[in-house]
């Protein structure tokens, strides 16, 4: 499915395949050759997403920009059953394996591995070729690779993390955080409810 969002439409190359279960919406170039499978969301929300060549995005994998990080995803780079990359740039030939999380700002470089259930954090720098085990956690810049057991060092590695004031923009010590983040960020994608299928019966008439 094929939705227009904030009048920006996905541009897929004609050889790039999308499954009909497989949502792709607002800023989204796809390259050619690409394979994105069912269930497998693409969503600019208010940044772009550029795909390159031959990419695969598999079973029920999510890819997200935001306003404040746009999503570039290298040739020949393979995302996992159920991985997710939000606002991240990634190189060429990278591997995520199922269940990897890359969180806003990362920068995963050329042939790297992202193995399963792996966390590359926000900011973090991945040099190329760089294998994250599976389960482990990559942090910072230069980067540091934590089993998940090493939870204090791992937070030692990033003093200064504020998902809710970076991502969401409000501030962790608002008194109210929750109410303020589901509210600020519940208007911001209610925008959806303008969003234009170009795609299938229900694509506005066409």
């Amino acid at each position: 499915m094929l939705y227009e969002h904030l009048g920006a439409r996905p541009r897929i190359h004609d050889t790039a395949v999308i499954a009909p279960t497989a949502v792709v919406s607002g800023d989204v170039q796809i390259g050619p050759g690409c394979q994105v499978l069912h269930g497998a969301v693409i969503t600019a929300e208010g940044g772009p997403i550029t795909i390159g060549e031959h990419v695969i995005v598999m079973e029920n994998a999510l890819i997200r920009a935001t306003a404040a990080h746009a999503v570039h995803i290298g040739p020949h780079t393979l995302v996992g059953t159920l991985a997710s990359i939000a606002g991240a740039t990634v190189g060429e030939e990278v591997f995520f394996a199922s269940g990897a999380r890359i969180f806003n700002g990362a920068l995963v470089g050329d042939r790297c591995e992202v193995r399963v259930n792996a966390i590359v954090h926000r900011r973090a720098v991945l040099p190329s070729g760089t294998v994250v085990p599976i389960g482990w956690v990559a942090v910072g810049d230069p980067v540091e690779l934590f089993s998940p057991d090493r939870a204090d060092e791992i937070a030692a590695a990033q003093p200064d993390l504020d998902f809710p004031g970076h991502v969401f923009g409000v501030d962790r010590d608002t008194p109210d955080l929750m109410v303020q983040l589901t509210e600020r960020y519940g208007s911001s994608l209610a925008r959806h409810a303008q969003d234009v299928r170009i795609d299938g019966p229900a694509a506005g008439g066409e």
